[in-house]
């Protein structure tokens, strides 16, 4: 049996951002591209997707007329070598709606929901990733082992291009940054 048996022939090699661009929208659904790698992630659980569609429905409505929030779309981090992020929450520049690819210019906040398979991903190396990228924001959610969601936000420094440590909620978030919003994860 050989890799392509496997998996597509694609996906064993580096991709540019012209080959990606050029690629439907049900290929780019499901994938993050990383180095030029393109790297498949499961199907999210139910309680992850609600989770993380009821942080966009508040921050969208929390937000004001300048910025949308939103579920499930790529930003561009970076084109050479290609590295596409796909988080569970973006808040963006309400002027960019029409905007491809967001770029991170174009992004204040980037929440993800840390599921069982992505936690060194989302703990490590997205959060490198988004701060290198200059976005000022980043939320993670966990699961917690108690019950309640714990949601740990972090805010750039611009200098240092490396996130330092916000406030952290429980259940409840009740954030004055970026902007005030409040949203009850504890009863899902």
């Amino acid at each position: 049996m050989t890799a392509e048996m496997i998996a597509p022939a694609w996906m064993h090699k580096q991709i540019t951002a012209e080959q990606y661009d050029s690629w439907s929208a049900e290929q780019c659904a499901g994938i993050e591209v990383v180095d030029g790698m393109v790297v498949v992630s499961p199907s999210a659980s139910k309680r992850h997707n609600r989770m993380a569609r009821m942080l966009a429905n508040a921050l969208d409505a929390a937000a004001g007329p300048d910025w949308n929030a939103d579920t499930d779309f790529d930003v561009r981090l970076r084109d050479v070598p290609l590295t596409n992020r796909r988080p569970d929450v973006t808040v963006y520049r309400a002027e960019t709606l029409d905007l491809s690819p967001t770029r991170p210019e174009h992004v204040l906040l980037v929440v993800e929901v840390v599921s069982p398979g992505s936690e060194t991903t989302d703990r490590i190396v997205k959060t490198d990733q988004y701060a290198k990228a200059g976005i000022p924001f980043y939320w993670r959610v966990e699961q917690a082992a108690i019950g309640m969601p714990v949601v740990y936000t972090y805010v750039l420094d611009p200098a240092s291009r490396a996130y330092r440590d916000g406030p952290v909620h429980t259940g409840r978030v009740e954030a004055a940054a970026p902007f005030s919003v409040t949203v009850d994860l504890g009863s899902i």
